[in-house]
């Protein structure tokens, strides 16, 4: 298998593997964002009757939720707790996306060109070499498919918000979730795209308003953001 994993990250997300499916634990964010993810991918690519990849699907939140919508998911991941949590919930769900075990470089020389939709989601920040992760998403992606990141910009805004808010302030996340140096700009994630012969279509902001307590899509882009890409 190729090595683009850091196992502390690993170690970290299947720690907290059974809580996947919990709205009001460690992964509540991830549950309030899935909405506002899917509608933007749905809307972009539409989704019903695609094949889609899901890259670091983790416990399935994404993955099944675009099966709801009659995509035909793979979701990936190399958490093998995650995966069974993601099983299990399918079971309890009906709604079955394929799951396995696999690095997105080593299922990019299994499959390649086989996915109209490939999606990685809040994972770039949590592997070592994130250009790797894109070269191998561009791969699996079919001529004309749509490829989408998200991920974390590198600022001072973003580690007052994503780090010190989040996790210290409004606990919103585990203590150690994420590490500013690891955090990507989208002037480099676009830098990535095209070295893997993606066009860059569209990058849009993610924000969250802490008064309200809710997230919305828009031109903000110094936190969190989506990057749009086609082959």
């Amino acid at each position: 298998m190729t090595v683009n994993v850091d196992p502390a990250e690993i170690i970290k997300f299947s720690e907290l593997a059974h809580r996947w499916w919990d709205p009001a634990s460690d992964f509540k964010p991830l549950h309030d964002i899935n909405p506002l993810r899917l509608g933007y991918l749905d809307r972009t690519a539409g989704l019903q009757g695609k094949t889609v990849l899901d890259v670091g699907c983790g416990g399935g939140i994404l993955a099944e939720s675009m099966a709801h919508l009659g995509a035909h998911v793979t979701g990936i991941d190399l958490s093998g707790q995650a995966l069974k949590v993601a099983q299990l919930h399918s079971l309890e769900s009906g709604i079955a996306p394929e799951y396995q075990y696999a690095s997105a470089e080593d299922f990019a020389r299994e499959r390649p060109r086989q996915f109209d939709v490939v999606t990685c989601m809040e994972l770039l920040e949590h592997v070592p070499d994130p250009a790797s992760t894109v070269r191998a998403c561009a791969t699996l992606a079919k001529p004309g498919g749509h490829v989408f990141f998200s991920t974390i910009n590198r600022n001072l805004k973003s580690y007052l918000f994503a780090v010190i808010g989040a996790e210290y302030i409004l606990r919103m996340l585990p203590r150690g979730t994420h590490r500013y140096d690891k955090f990507v700009k989208p002037s480099e994630l676009s830098a990535f795209c095209r070295l893997a012969d993606l066009e860059v279509r569209a990058v849009i902001g993610m924000t969250y308003n802490p008064l309200t307590a809710q997230y919305a899509l828009g031109t903000d882009t110094d936190v969190n953001y989506i990057l749009h890409c086609t082959l």
